[in-house]
C-alpha cells in the first residue's frame, strides 16, 4: 500500500530551495542547470555591451562571470580569493561556471565596475519574473511593500575602533561617499542602502543611496548633522522614501501594492499624503513617532486618533466606516457603554447605559471622524484595529531579508571601499536570492512537489 505523499505549497518549495542554497550547494548546481535559462534573465543589452568590439576576443563568457559571482554568495565567500581558489581546485564548480581557466581577482572587480548598471538590469529582470511567483505563494503578503535602510560597512582606515572612539571626520579619506553613520546602535563608516521587500521578505527593490542617487533626485535636502544620531538617521530615512519608491515605480510601472509598512522614521504628514494619495497604497502601517507628537492633536482624541469620552477620557468604540463613490470615508465611534436594547415593538436600538452620561442623547456619545482630513492619524486603517499591529509585525520580513543579504550572501565584510563595487555586490546579493525564488517557481509541478525535501534538505 502506497504511503501518503504530502502536497507542498510553492512557499514550502521556496524554503526548500533556500535550504539547498545554504546546506546542499552541489544539488543546487544541478537544479540551476536543469531549470534556469540564463538567456531569460540576462537582458540583450548586457550581451551587446559585454561582447561589443574590444579589439580582441573575450577569454571569459558573460554567463561564466554571472555564474561564478552567484557561487560567491551561495558558498558564503566574503573574499574573491576564496572563490577563485575553490574554482581552481573544483572541477565541478568550473564546469558549472563553464570556465576553461580561472580568472584573477582583478577581472572580477573590473567586471563589477564596468557593468554595474547592467548587473542592476539582471536584478530588475528577476524582480519582474518573480512577482507572479510571490503572488502565488501568498497573495496577501505579496501585496505588501516594506521599506528599510541599512549600512554596508566599508573597508576604510576610519573604521578602526580606536579612531572611532575619539571621533572622526564626516567622510572617509579613501572615498567621500563612505560616510560616518549610526547603524544598529554604533558609529561606523558605511554606504547607505535602501531595500524594499514584500511581506514574504523577498526583495523587490535595492538602492545604494550614493552620489548618483542624489544627483538623480536633486530635490533631496542636503544632509545635516545634529547632536542626535538617531534623529539624523530618521530624517535621512524619511526623505529617501519618496525617491526610492518613485525609482521602483519607474523600473516596474505595472506593479501595484495595497499596503505599505515601515518604522516610525516614516511618520510624517508629507509621507502619508504621498503614500496614500499619490502612490496609491490603500493603507500605510507606520507607528507614530513620539517626537512628532509634541503638538498633540485635539485633546478629545488619543495618540492613535481614537475619540475619547469628555468625562473619563476612555476611548470610544469603532463601529465601522461608511462612504461611497462621491462621499469621503467616515468612521463612526460610540460610547463604550452604549449597547443594543430591545424595544417594546420588538426592534433593537442603541441605548447608553452610563450612569453619568456626557450627552442628553439616549443614544450616547457618537463621533464621526473623516480620515482624509488627517491621514497621519487615519492612514487607511484604524490604529486601534488589531490588524494594524498584525500587519506591522510583518515588517520584520525586511530586516530578515537585509540580514540575509549582508550575512548569508556576503554583502557585509567585503574588503572594498569602492562605490561601484559595493553597488554591484548589492545587486548580486539580490540576484542570488531571487534566483532561488525563480527556481522554486520552476519546480512547482505536482511530480516534483512531492520530493524537494528529500532532494534538498541536508
Amino acid at each position: 500500500m502506497r504511503g501518503k505523499c504530502e502536497q507542498m505549497s510553492l512557499f514550502d518549495i521556496y524554503k526548500s530551495v533556500e535550504d539547498a542554497l545554504e546546506n546542499d550547494q552541489p544539488e543546487l548546481f544541478k537544479l540551476l542547470d536543469e531549470h534556469i535559462d540564463w538567456y531569460e534573465i540576462i537582458p540583450d543589452a548586457f550581451f551587446d555591451a559585454f561582447y561589443k568590439s574590444t579589439g580582441r576576443e573575450r577569454v571569459y563568457d558573460l554567463e561564466s562571470f554571472i555564474r561564478a559571482l552567484l557561487l560567491q554568495g551561495v558558498f558564503h565567500y566574503v573574499e574573491d580569493t576564496q572563490l577563485l581558489n575553490t574554482l581552481r581546485y573544483s572541477g565541478e564548480m568550473r564546469r558549472f561556471c563553464q570556465l576553461k581557466k580561472v580568472p584573477d581577482a582583478s577581472k572580477l572587480t573590473r567586471f563589477k565596475q564596468d557593468f554595474c548598471d547592467y548587473i542592476r538590469q539582471v536584478f530588475e529582470r528577476l524582480v519582474e519574473l518573480t512577482e507572479p511567483i510571490c503572488r502565488e505563494m501568498d497573495e496577501a503578503l505579496a501585496d505588501m511593500l516594506i521599506k528599510d535602510t541599512t549600512g554596508i560597512v566599508a573597508y576604510v582606515a576610519e573604521n578602526n575602533p580606536k579612531r572611532l572612539k575619539s571621533g572622526g571626520p564626516d567622510v572617509a579619506a579613501a572615498n567621500p561617499q563612505v560616510k560616518l553613520q549610526y547603524i544598529n546602535g554604533y558609529f561606523c563608516y558605511a554606504h547607505r542602502a535602501a531595500a524594499l521587500t514584500n511581506g514574504l521578505g523577498i526583495i523587490r527593490h535595492l538602492e545604494l543611496l550614493d552620489d548618483d542617487f542624489r544627483a538623480k533626485h536633486p530635490e533631496l535636502p542636503k544632509e545635516k548633522r545634529t547632536k542626535s544620531p538617531e534623529i539624523d538617521k530618521e530624517v535621512g530615512d524619511s526623505t529617501a522614501l519618496k525617491p526610492v519608491l518613485l525609482d521602483f515605480r519607474a523600473a516596474h510601472p505595472t506593479f501595484r501594492y495595497g499596503t505599505f509598512a515601515g518604522d516610525a522614521a516614516y511618520d510624517s504628514y508629507d509621507n502619508y499624503r504621498f503614500l496614500l494619495k499619490e502612490y496609491g497604497f490603500k493603507q500605510a502601517v507606520i507607528p507614530l513617532n513620539p517626537r512628532n507628537c509634541a503638538a498633540s492633536d485635539a485633546q478629545d482624541f488619543n495618540e492613535n486618533g481614537t475619540p475619547l469620552c469628555p468625562l473619563d477620557k476612555s476611548p470610544l468604540i469603532l463601529q465601522g466606516g461608511s462612504g461611497g463613490k462621491h462621499r469621503s470615508l467616515r468612521l463612526k465611534y460610540l460610547c463604550p457603554k452604549t449597547v443594543s436594547a430591545k424595544l417594546e415593538n420588538g426592534r433593537y436600538s442603541k441605548r447608553c447605559t452610563c450612569k453619568t452620561p456626557c450627552t442628553a442623547s439616549s443614544y450616547g456619545k457618537c463621533v464621526y471622524v473623516y480620515p482624509d482630513k488627517n491621514l497621519r492619524l487615519y492612514p487607511g486603517i484604524s490604529r486601534d484595529d488589531p490588524k494594524f499591529e498584525a500587519i506591522y509585525k510583518q515588517r520584520a520580513a525586511v530586516e530578515r531579508s537585509i540580514s540575509s543579504l549582508k550575512g548569508t550572501l556576503c554583502l557585509q565584510g567585503r574588503k572594498t571601499s569602492n562605490t561601484l563595487t559595493t553597488k554591484a555586490d548589492l545587486f548580486l546579493a539580490g540576484i542570488t536570492q531571487l534566483l532561488c525564488v525563480l527556481l522554486a517557481g520552476k519546480l512547482h509541478k505536482p511530480s516534483l512537489a512531492r520530493r524537494p525535501r528529500l532532494l534538498l534538505a541536508a
